[in-house]
């Protein structure tokens, strides 16, 4: 790597703290808007002096400085707080974040396939009436509801067509099994693959469809509309019209010179988009019952146990912030314009 190119990934490695730092400060002082955490869990359940014991354990009777920095202390250690049940959340982060890990995963390859390849299409033929077509179609998945895709895919695929599973992961005799796969890794795909049956592996694969295309369709719509754009820009540059005076036909020019240029702004967005499905993905875990962490945030939620859920929500904001970095990463490595 050229020493330009190190200086520059320095300083957006240097910028993950700051950036870190301030996504989880916010995290912390807007649930604090809402109210006293243990009141808001179990007011109105337990005596006045139980409820004043409960805040005085989990420090909430001390000062408000006090609490965060407690809060940031207990992040740098890798303390995410802990549940209503005393559990810690961290455990429930290992335990579930590899369903919400998994979904996200198909969800992008579902938004790739789909959105890379039409966008293409529709910048090609452009002003045509499959054109317009991709557009409104773009529009479409992008505006519609994430939990109201998932419904309408479910009532067609599972409930009238009968060839898709309703909800979960997988099925039951095919869970229980993979609970005793070792090495475990809570990715059922990957459970599936070192459990070493085909058939199990279908299933997990079955159970996946309709929540990766939810969940995928809402950013396949952005990737379309994106591609379409900039592949249009790109057809317009001197260097293609170069190419093109070469005698190179219409197909090799965009293949080679201009379809790859279009790509660097959607790794550019990406990493804005995964904030964006890991949000969506807590309405289709909520739609499929996928036990994934927007499952159990919105179990969290419901039960009011607020310190979980801010440790949820404070992970997922380290998670955004680091991705924010690969990004970058990518986008120098394919980009050198970006390290000047």
């Amino acid at each position: 790597m050229s020493a330009r190119l190190l200086r520059y990934l320095g300083v957006r490695l240097l910028l993950i703290v700051p950036t870190a730092w301030i996504l989880v400060t916010v995290v912390f002082f807007l649930m604090r808007v809402v109210g006293d955490p243990i009141t808001a869990a179990l007011g109105g359940r337990l005596p006045p002096d139980q409820l004043a014991q409960r805040k005085h354990d989990a420090g909430l009777d001390r000062p408000i400085l006090s609490q965060y920095w407690d809060y940031i202390s207990g992040l740098a250690r890798g303390d995410f707080g802990r549940s209503q049940d005393n559990r810690a959340v961290s455990d429930i982060i290992t335990t579930y974040g590899a369903a919400t890990l998994e979904l996200v995963f198909w969800s992008l390859l579902v938004a790739f396939a789909i959105g890379v390849p039409l966008g293409r299409y529709a910048a090609t033929h452009r002003d045509t009436a499959a054109d317009a077509g991709l557009r409104l179609f773009a529009i479409l998945a992008y505006a519609a509801p994430v939990f109201f895709v998932g419904l309408l895919l479910k009532l067609l695929f599972s409930v009238k067509l009968g060839w898709l599973p309703v909800s979960g992961r997988a099925g039951t005799n095919v869970e229980l099994a993979l609970q005793h796969v070792s090495p475990k890794t809570n990715i059922l795909f990957v459970d599936a693959i070192l459990y070493g049956d085909m058939g199990y592996l279908g299933d997990v694969l079955k159970h996946t469809v309709l929540p990766a295309f939810s969940l995928g369709l809402l950013t396949a719509g952005v990737f379309l509309r994106l591609v379409r754009i900039n592949l249009i820009q790109t057809l317009r540059s001197d260097y293609v019209d170069a190419a093109r005076a070469r005698g190179l036909s219409a197909r090799v020019v965009t293949r080679r010179h201009a379809f790859r240029n279009a790509l660097i702004p959607i790794v550019t967005v990406m990493g804005m988009y995964i904030a964006t499905m890991l949000g969506g993905a807590v309405l289709t875990e909520r739609t499929f019952e996928w036990k994934g962490l927007g499952y159990q945030l919105t179990e969290l939620l419901t039960a009011r146990d607020f310190i979980a859920v801010q440790g949820i929500v404070a992970f997922i904001a380290l998670v955004v912030a680091v991705m924010s970095f690969v990004i970058d990463v990518i986008i120098a490595l394919i980009d050198p314009r970006v390290r000047f």
